[in-house]
């Protein structure tokens, strides 16, 4: 009767786990050319936060955008808002600047998507950082009064001309940007209603972006929110790392609301928890994005 070959096995298991400890920790193989979209859920938030810090510092939306379609999101907007709630939710202070950088650009985004123009004007620093700044200048020449000089003989040592004085003539002074606040009057239009179905949100959260005539976020807003059986406030610019014009109110599913400007605006009818499908069959409830926007 032949022995069992035990000494035979072992060699092999010896000789599979030696290759498999080369090949996985001592010599692994160096991954080089891989695309953003095959990165891991952790890593493709990194990309994301680079590009959203790259555009803060340039301003330059045609590269974030063509950044960002590396990854292959289908709807990148969505996906920096969601990233943006995420890192609100789960930082600390040191990481509130990241939210502000990814939602800064989830707009910019947004509002070229629907047309938009850009009006905001910017100054050309020395370091290569744009500065938004608003100048104010004095009058024209010919408001300045002439000055009346003597007429000097020429003599060794220059003499120093009398002159009238000049009254008032302002220089141009950069002043620092204020909160845009909404003229008195003019009503708001309901200028979107998105459904949002993404399962990284809290279900049933209402997201509301209140915007000027000239598309700023406005600051302070009230907000006033229905249902059947009663009613509540909330207001604008609470979460500035979001925007100064985001505001949100947790929803209760399967619950009707009616939402409207306290200073005038369309009203929102009907705005409930969406029912959203998870990819392998389940459901959740999803999100609503509401934008007022002065005419």
């Amino acid at each position: 009767m032949k022995r069992f070959p035990w000494n035979v096995l072992l060699a092999l298991l010896v000789g599979l786990g030696l290759g498999l400890a080369y090949s996985w920790r001592i010599a692994p193989h160096a991954i080089d050319d891989a695309s953003p979209s095959a990165l891991r859920a952790d890593f493709r938030d990194q990309y994301r936060a680079a590009i959203a810090a790259a555009y803060a510092a340039t301003g330059n939306l045609p590269r974030a955008r063509a950044r960002l379609a590396l990854l292959g999101d289908t709807d990148s907007v969505q996906a920096l808002n969601a990233q943006a709630q995420r890192v609100l939710a789960g930082a600390d202070g040191g990481q509130s600047q990241h939210a502000d950088q990814l939602a800064a650009l989830a707009l910019a985004l947004d509002e070229d998507l629907n047309g938009v123009p850009v009006t905001t004007s910017t100054l050309e620093g020395t370091s290569g950082v744009n500065e938004v700044a608003t100048l104010t200048f004095g009058p024209p020449a010919s408001e300045i009064p002439a000055m009346d000089t003597a007429p000097a003989e020429p003599v060794e040592t220059p003499e120093v001309l009398e002159t009238q004085p000049i009254e008032s003539v302002s220089v141009p002074t950069a002043r620092p940007t204020r909160t845009a606040t909404p003229e008195p009057g003019e009503p708001f239009v309901l200028a979107g209603q998105e459904t949002l179905c993404d399962p990284n949100l809290p279900d049933g959260l209402l997201q509301v972006l209140v915007l000027s005539s000239n598309r700023r976020q406005l600051a302070g807003m009230e907000i006033d929110i229905k249902w059947d059986g009663g009613q509540e406030q909330f207001f604008t610019g609470l979460k500035p790392e979001l925007g100064n014009g985001y505001a949100d109110y947790l929803m209760t599913p399967e619950q009707t609301y009616t939402v409207q400007l306290a200073r005038g605006s369309d009203v929102a009818l009907g705005i409930t928890p969406p029912t959203c499908q998870t990819p392998d069959g389940g459901t959740f409830f999803g999100s609503i994005k509401l934008t007022f926007r002065q005419p």
